[in-house]
């Protein structure tokens, strides 16, 4: 009998039901809703999150959890069932020491920061973004202390984005990636070797960029049947099960690099929710195992694939055919290396692969401080300025390209960022054994062909969702757990053949 095992699956159904009507309320939010709306947005979000909670941690739930629990306790502790109750305990254990209060607040203020936010970005004025900033921290700690005692304040936000890791654990990471990666970018400074990038800082027409990077995202695997793209303020991709799955992108028409690997880096995500199994829908298990193995598919595509020499093998001559005139006197080589040219750029996510780390390393040691009331919200700006110049040695010019450059903080997403760093590593790790898997797999993206590789993937991470804990579902691939040494050799080779470095 498995009663209450199909009656669990029925309610936990039923939250994201209203977790997937609040994603699309979102979605328009940052795509089409006229600025009039955001009052009443950020009531509609509110009241939507407070009732998804309260289902959750409701007395019928909790109730039917533990009778099921007894359903699968002889099952194999890897089968679907048994990992659907365990991850729902898991679950349940966080968001009952969480007030419906509380949520429903959350809500309404990080909606209602979101406008005031772009519009403070596009002021350069981060006085209009300040007061919001404040009532998310002070969200924030409190939500933090539902959990206490802790190690450090950062640690329950850090878990709710990548289960089983502590700024502790963070730490460590870091310091081995900037003990090597600095170094390599003083070599690369100190090469003598200079990389134009003029060939990406042109006049391009939006709508051929947009073309192009359908054409390209279309090839990967990204199924525009179950998805679609707009235009939004910062990119993202959001779904509401596997039957649909959207991105967006924005453009400079006078840099290729944002729209190009953008659209890239979401169809990266977009394709992991496409590919889970639909059995998963709305259960507990339908997302990704973790925002850090959601970002190395994203950084997987966006990088390893769309910034690597196979592919532009493959898609170059067709760039050349949608902007003919930008492209005249550049070849493949030209192009390759200016769309991988290292330099101080302020916006992280236009950042080349080997700076990218410290961006991220920039705003965790921001978070850490402004969470445990080391550093004032006032003081930001400031603090920003002063440690991007000793990251880069240069000041952001204005706030729009400084502290203001991320949607993040005002969704409320405080702990996030890491999460890339993890992405670039486990996407590395990922990378060699795809290559043991796929001995030509440069061969195949040579020929503008991904299928075996979005296969492997959905083999191996996308089915799954969250049925696997991250580090747990590394491990069952690649046999090992999060290592640093895939990824820096990485970036080690490929810099040292593009910069002529010993």
């Amino acid at each position: 009998m498995t009663d209450n095992l199909d009656r669990l699956r029925e309610l936990l159904g039923v939250v994201s039901d209203i977790g997937h009507a609040a994603a699309v309320l979102n979605w328009d939010q940052q795509t089409y809703m006229p600025r009039g709306g955001a009052g009443a947005r950020a009531m509609q979000l509110a009241t939507l999150s407070r009732l998804a909670h309260e289902h959750f941690v409701s007395a019928e739930l909790q109730e039917t959890l533990e009778k099921a629990k007894g359903e699968v306790v002889n099952l194999d502790p890897d089968s679907r069932d048994a990992r659907l109750v365990k991850v729902t305990e898991r679950e349940l254990r966080k968001r009952v020491k969480v007030p419906s209060a509380w949520v429903e607040e959350h809500s309404r203020v990080t909606a209602m920061a979101h406008q005031d936010w772009e519009q403070a970005r596009k002021d350069a004025q981060f006085s209009l973004f300040a007061p919001h900033l404040e009532k998310i921290l002070a969200l924030k700690r409190e939500y933090a202390n539902f959990f206490a005692p802790f190690d450090h304040i950062y640690d329950p936000l850090l878990e709710d984005y990548e289960p089983g890791m502590k700024a502790a654990d963070l730490q460590p990471v870091f310091a081995r990636l900037r003990e090597r990666q600095v170094p390599l970018i003083q070599a690369i400074m100190e090469s003598g070797v200079t990389v134009d990038d003029a060939p990406v800082r042109m006049e391009f027409e939006e709508q051929k960029q947009w073309d192009f990077g359908v054409e390209v995202i279309k090839a990967f695997g990204y199924d525009f049947s179950r998805g679609r793209q707009d235009k939004a303020v910062h990119p993202f991709s959001t779904g509401f099960g596997t039957g649909d799955v959207r991105i967006t992108t924005r453009f400079d028409t006078h840099f290729l690099n944002p729209a190009l690997f953008g659209t890239m880096h979401e169809a990266g995500h977009a394709m992991y929710e496409q590919g889970v199994d639909p059995q998963l829908e709305r259960s507990i298990l339908e997302g990704g195992a973790s925002l850090g193995m959601h970002e190395s598919q994203s950084r997987m595509w966006e990088n390893l694939v769309g910034r690597s020499r196979p592919f532009w093998t493959a898609f170059y001559p067709r760039l050349q055919k949608t902007f003919p005139a930008q492209t005249a006197d550049v070849d493949l080589d030209g192009f390759y290396a200016a769309i991988n040219k290292v330099g101080r750029t302020f916006i992280r996510v236009d950042a080349d692969e080997a700076t990218y780390n410290l961006h991220i390393m920039l705003r965790f040691e921001l978070e850490m401080a402004l969470l445990a009331g080391e550093l004032a919200v006032n003081d930001l700006p400031q603090a920003w300025d002063d440690k991007f110049e000793t990251f880069f040695g240069v000041r952001p010019p204005d706030d729009a390209q400084g502290v203001l450059q991320d949607v993040h903080w005002s969704a409320g997403y405080i702990g996030y960022f890491p999460t890339y760093s993890l992405g670039n590593l486990i996407a590395a790790q990922l990378w060699e054994k795809i290559h043991v898997d796929i001995p030509d797999l440069e061969a195949q993206i040579e020929q503008a062909k991904f299928s075996d590789l979005l296969a492997w993937l959905r083999e191996n991470i996308h089915q799954h969702g969250a049925t696997f804990e991250p580090l747990e579902l590394l491990e069952r691939v690649v046999g090992t757990g999060l290592d640093v040494e895939p990824y820096l050799k990485y970036l080690e080779t490929k810099f040292s053949e593009i910069y002529s470095l010993a």
